[in-house]
């Protein structure tokens, strides 16, 4: 059977299984690697608590009583800390309550949480870079508070609030945290875990949010009905991520810390600031009984497996970034992007538009050095645009050498600024990069299959759609207490949709 066409066939066949495949990936088994397909396939707990109130000391025998329980039951949680909420356990000499934390695993809520500004109305006018340095310059000492005081790096972040904000991610790849680990409506993909800037998300879930409230014997017997039609619906995919989670202090007060003294923008001094009322003895032994019993239930449930935020890192783990691709593989990336720039679902990887972009431009970029034709290459990672660039308004015919110098130059722009370029020049003339890749994927599938590229280069019109992703800009997404009354932040939703590129 003649070699071009064993080519051809395989492109076929994997532009193919490229348009079938769902939008959500799929948990990968820790011993075989190999995705989950079947109706009986793991359901994972992921329990997680937002250890956060620094002003009401009953909330510190809360965190003790939580950790301690997890620990007799076998189960371990993940407690995000904010980084007053460590200093103030120190200053207190709860080392018991620290000590007790650290049989868990350990993440990062924030410095302060809720004092204003809080970290979505400090950058909500900031563009990228300045953003990124202001997260790092607020954020790094309440970081360094919690890996000293817990003796351990932070395995995740999630944001206090609604208070999400995309110039966080940058800064967690500089700190080493590989997860960020939440729940808002900013960003996602079918209610699953995906990548973003480079991090895994266990964010946005959605549907497959759950949990027992603490009121009355009766919410049990509700939560266990809602876990029941969770993980049914669950093994129907394939398997999957539920994520519950808790504030260790709504086990003991009657009103959050923050809502009773930072509410719509009110930033009392610390001397002021005023303790929500307690519950009271019976209340707290009832809060205490059903989430017991409700960690027993889960526990008992067959298939259902209780993992960490470090256990999440192993289950969807990056599998593109040590891969070399194949020519093939290159040949069917080409031939995608020219019809749709979003995330491909390989059959053992995923790639984000970003990463595509990086691997076409480096193809590229190594024939024009060596003049030949790649058998493989490697990914790299880069951020997406941080402006947003103007249409073509015309159409737009080069010369080969044109586009090729355009190649060398977007090649020395990603390894130096590692993002997408705002804008590739052609001459005078500045292309959007999502017209540039679609451009480029012609490019590259007349170098595979002629092995000698065309003399003239016609420009395509990208279609990007990665962004129907991320949220657009609304009151539904900054709900809520503590922000200013109607508060909202466009400047973050488009820097957060110009990321969509690294989905």
């Amino acid at each position: 059977m003649p070699q071009s066409w064993i080519a051809k066939t395989l492109c076929v066949l994997s532009a193919v299984y490229l348009i079938t495949q769902v939008v959500f990936p799929v948990p990968m088994d820790r011993d075989t690697c190999s995705q989950s397909q079947s109706s009986s396939g793991p359901v994972y707990i992921v329990l997680w608590f937002d250890t956060e109130d620094f002003i009401l000391p009953a909330s510190d025998d809360a965190v003790l009583r939580l950790a301690n329980l997890l620990t007799d039951q076998g189960v371990k949680g993940t407690f995000k800390i904010v980084g007053e909420k460590a200093r103030v356990l120190e200053r207190r000499g709860r080392q018991d309550v620290i000590t007790a934390i650290s049989r868990h695993e350990v993440g990062y809520h924030s410095n302060f949480h809720s004092l204003h500004p809080t970290l979505a109305e400090r950058l909500c006018r900031m563009e990228w870079d300045e953003g990124v340095e202001e997260f790092d310059r607020t954020e790094r000492k309440g970081f360094d508070d919690v890996q000293r005081i817990f003796g351990t790096v932070p395995i995740c972040y999630g944001q206090p609030g609604a208070s999400w904000t995309p110039q966080a991610y940058a800064v967690l790849r500089q700190w080493g945290v590989p997860l960020y680990l939440d729940e808002s409506r900013h960003v996602g993909i079918g209610s699953q875990p995906f990548w973003y800037c480079g991090v895994l998300n266990a964010l946005n879930l959605r549907e497959f949010v759950t949990r027992v409230e603490l009121q009355q014997d009766s919410d049990l017997e509700k939560a266990r009905n809602d876990f029941r039609s969770i993980d049914q619906k669950l093994r129907a995919r394939g398997g999957g991520l539920v994520s519950i989670y808790y504030h260790p202090c709504e086990f003991v007060h009657q009103q959050f810390w923050d809502a009773r003294n930072f509410s719509r923008g009110m930033n009392p001094s610390r001397p002021d600031w005023k303790q929500p009322a307690t519950k009271s003895a019976g209340e707290i032994e009832q809060a205490f009984r059903n989430f017991q019993a409700y960690i027993s239930f889960l526990k008992a449930t067959p298939g259902v497996q209780f993992v960490t935020g470090r256990d999440l890192i192993n289950l969807y783990r990056d599998e593109a970034r040590s891969k070399p691709f194949s020519r093939n593989e290159i040949l069917a990336l080409s031939r995608a992007v020219q019809k749709e720039i979003t995330f491909w679902k390989g059959p053992s990887f995923n790639l984000s538009p970003a990463e595509i972009f990086v691997l076409l431009n480096s193809y590229l970029a190594d024939y024009l050095d060596n003049q030949k034709v790649p058998s493989q290459v490697r990914m790299e990672f880069v951020y997406g645009p941080t402006r947003r660039a103007e249409r073509l308004t015309e159409s737009l015919k080069v010369s080969w050498s044109q586009f090729s110098t355009a190649c060398l130059d977007v090649q020395s722009v990603l390894r130096k600024d590692r993002h997408i370029p705002n804008e590739v020049w052609i001459g005078s003339q500045a292309v959007p990069p999502k017209d540039y890749l679609a451009t480029l994927g012609s490019v590259v599938e007349e170098l595979i299959e002629s092995e000698k590229p065309n003399e003239t280069v016609l420009f395509r019109v990208g279609n990007f759609t990665a962004d129907q992703y991320v949220a657009e800009d609304s009151p539904e997404i900054w709900k809520w207490p503590i922000f200013p009354e109607g508060f909202h932040a466009p400047k973050i939703m488009e820097l957060a949709k110009l990321q969509a590129w690294t989905l």
